[in-house]
């Protein structure tokens, strides 16, 4: 393992040229080796913003911030390839900030080794290496086959937030609000999250399934264990709603999505003695849900079940409930075909058009525009010893500068 001692934790580089950064490893290396675990930024959108200087873009920082919240840097970036900004624009959307890196790693996690043709390192598959492909993306095509930049017409843009991995509240969602308010328009966005389970070209998200988070708190009335019938236990009550909670399944699933879930994560009284019946009891549990479904119709489902429980019996119940977001589709159309023929021809494969996995930022982003998400594999994010190969990083690359080739032509 790399002794930390010896790193260089220097200001990050700022120097970089357009033939330079057709390369995507150095500035893969160069932002992994920023220690931007949420909500810190050590630097990484100053390195990105350096790159992006370099080939021509506006950069705008968008830093926001909220009562009980930490404040959040965020970089907006945009390329117009005529001077009227005429042209539909493509934007890409990702997030320089990462989770902790934890313990056990072979290498120093913010040391960015390459091993073996390997890159490791936290954020090196999610997502600072995709950032970092789409920019050598954008160098590729302004270097154009002959050295010339190529005379397309459109925008480019990047949306690049420092807070994905937590709160997701002074991001991408204020972001997107505030070039909405401005007028700002984005016609189709791509996600650079990690899309592929095993290998690159496996998968091409195209949506997302809600997910909401609820606290069932059940109350009674405290008493001795010997005389239960001068209490009101709340532990049967809140376990017999949890069984009517989880007795059927929430639906079998839609056409593009899998059936939603419901998990219970918790079950807490914090009794800590053993002849004491408890005042109240909770229960955590989170849904993902499809489709078929939208928040306020799970929570009323949620609140009905409990209340049929409770009945006129004593006590009392109730739910907090909060949503990380809706679920969404992007139905199959120019965007997925573009990316899609894009990955084949550099893969040989025909990535499947997949809803799967947890929520991402696309979420605040799919009222504003169509938007799809294609990255590197996601088989050891958030994990010990996080890396990506360094072909795949090339091979990104290349279906990413294929993407804009086919996507700006006049």
């Amino acid at each position: 393992m790399t002794d930390p001692t010896t790193l260089d934790r220097s200001p990050p580089r700022l120097a970089w040229t357009p033939a330079a950064l057709t390369d995507p490893l150095p500035l893969a290396r160069a932002l992994v080796q920023r220690v931007s675990v949420t909500p810190e930024d050590d630097g990484a959108l100053d390195v990105l913003q350096a790159a992006l200087d370099a080939l021509g873009f506006r950069c705008r920082r968008m830093p926001f911030s909220a009562p009980g919240t930490d404040p959040v840097d965020n970089l907006y970036a945009r390329l117009d390839l005529d001077p009227a900004g005429a042209g539909p624009h493509l934007c890409f959307a990702g997030h320089t900030d990462v989770v902790p890196a934890g313990p056990g790693w072979s290498w120093d996690p913010f040391a960015a080794e390459v091993v073996d043709g390997v890159l490791y390192g936290r954020g090196a598959a999610d997502m600072k290496g995709a950032i970092a492909a789409f920019v050598a993306a954008v160098a590729r095509y302004r270097q154009g086959p002959d050295g010339r930049t190529p005379s397309g017409s459109g925008s480019v843009g990047l949306l690049i937030t420092g807070d994905e991995e937590g709160p997701a509240v002074n991001g991408t969602k204020r972001m997107v609000e505030a070039l909405a308010a401005e007028g700002d328009r984005i016609d189709h966005c791509l996600v650079g999250e990690p899309s592929n389970p095993e290998a690159l070209g496996d998968m091409i998200k195209v949506g997302r399934r809600g997910s909401l988070n609820a606290v069932l708190t059940v109350v009674g009335r405290q008493g001795h264990a010997a005389y239960p019938h001068l209490a009101d236990n709340p532990i049967p009550r809140l376990m017999a709603m949890l069984e009517a909670l989880t007795a059927e399944p929430l639906d079998a699933g839609s056409a593009q999505f899998d059936p939603s879930t419901l998990s219970i994560t918790s079950v807490d009284v914090g009794n800590p003695a053993v002849n004491v019946i408890p005042g109240q009891a909770t229960a955590r549990f989170n849904i993902r849900f499809n489709d078929r479904h939208d928040s306020a119709s799970l929570i009323a489902h949620i609140r009905a079940t409990c209340a049929a429980v409770q009945g006129d019996q004593p006590g009392s119940f109730h739910v907090d409930v909060q949503v990380s977001g809706e679920s969404f589709l992007t139905p199959p159309g120019m965007l997925s075909s573009l990316v899609a023929d894009a990955a084949e021809a550099v893969t040989g494969r025909r990535p499947k058009l997949s809803t799967s996995g947890g929520t991402s930022d696309a979420r605040f982003i799919k009222n504003m525009a169509p938007v799809v998400e294609f990255g590197l594999v996601n088989r050891t994010i958030h994990q010990t010893n996080e890396c990506t190969s360094c072909a795949d990083l090339d091979s990104l690359t290349e279906i990413y500068h294929r993407i804009l080739t086919s996507y700006l032509k006049d």
